[in-house]
């Protein structure tokens, strides 16, 4: 079941003590994962970079679809930004359940797929009362020609603050983040129609709420205050670290 939507990846409900994967980790690695897992080492299709493992990591070239460890030999699994790559979500999604119990799943939203589209992206997905909800780009339709990518993704978290308090408060516009304990509850392609308008319908105020809930004046302040500091904090250490490099 869902247990939370982290602002960050690099908050997540990840104990000191516990053994980590990061499945499909690719030229980003999760700096908390002591073994990283990924189908491809030469092939930079599925990402921007060369394949990337940090200091202390194990690395092991391997499937997400069928993975090379006992049930629950983990604690503590991460995906991000792969599950709307794979072929066979449904075999993936129990490989995660099987090898650990707790973990954290991040893909692009279904808004952020039509913002940042890429055409190695299989599925859109959305996170519908604590259910992860996917279907196909292709039986959807979606076309990928117009990329707002170098706005979203470059421009904007360079140059505007304001872009970055957005990204650090309501994250969940452009990103899924799933964390989870005991299983991911999902569906792949339903046939609900309900679920279908969130993919194909203008969204109503109800159904924005559903994907991104109402908050109090006092929290949507707090989150703003905080993101602020946080934004504020990694500029200064920026500035300090180039300028011990230089």
């Amino acid at each position: 079941m869902k247990t939370g939507s982290p602002a960050s990846r690099l908050k997540l409900n990840i104990k000191p003590n516990d053994r980590v994967l990061d499945i499909g980790s690719g030229d980003f690695p999760h700096p908390r994962a002591n073994v990283c897992v990924d189908k491809y080492v030469n092939d930079n299709t599925h990402r921007s970079s060369d394949l990337k493992v940090l200091q202390n990591q194990e690395f092991i070239q391997a499937d997400g679809e069928n993975l090379p460890f006992e049930d629950n030999a983990f604690d503590y699994v991460i995906c991000e930004q792969v599950l709307e790559h794979v072929e066979h979500p449904e075999l993936f999604i129990k490989e995660m359940n099987r090898v650990a119990k707790r973990g954290y799943l991040e893909t692009p939203s279904l808004i952020g797929e039509y913002l940042i589209p890429k055409k190695s992206h299989k599925w859109v997905l959305l996170d519908i009362d604590g259910i992860v909800v996917m279907y196909e780009k292709e039986k959807l339709g979606l076309n990928d020609a117009i990329d707002f990518g170098e706005l979203f993704l470059n421009y904007f978290p360079r140059q505007s603050i304001g872009w970055k308090i957005v990204q650090r408060t309501h994250h969940q516009a452009l990103t899924m983040s799933y964390e989870w304990e005991n299983e991911i509850k999902y569906l792949v392609n339903p046939d609900d129609e309900r679920l279908l308008n969130y993919f194909r319908k203008p969204w109503t105020l109800d159904m924005v709420n559903q994907v991104m809930p109402q908050r109090s004046l006092q929290k949507e302040a707090s989150m703003a205050i905080n993101a602020f500091v946080d934004i504020t904090q990694s500029i200064f250490k920026s500035k300090v670290l180039k300028r011990n490099k230089s």
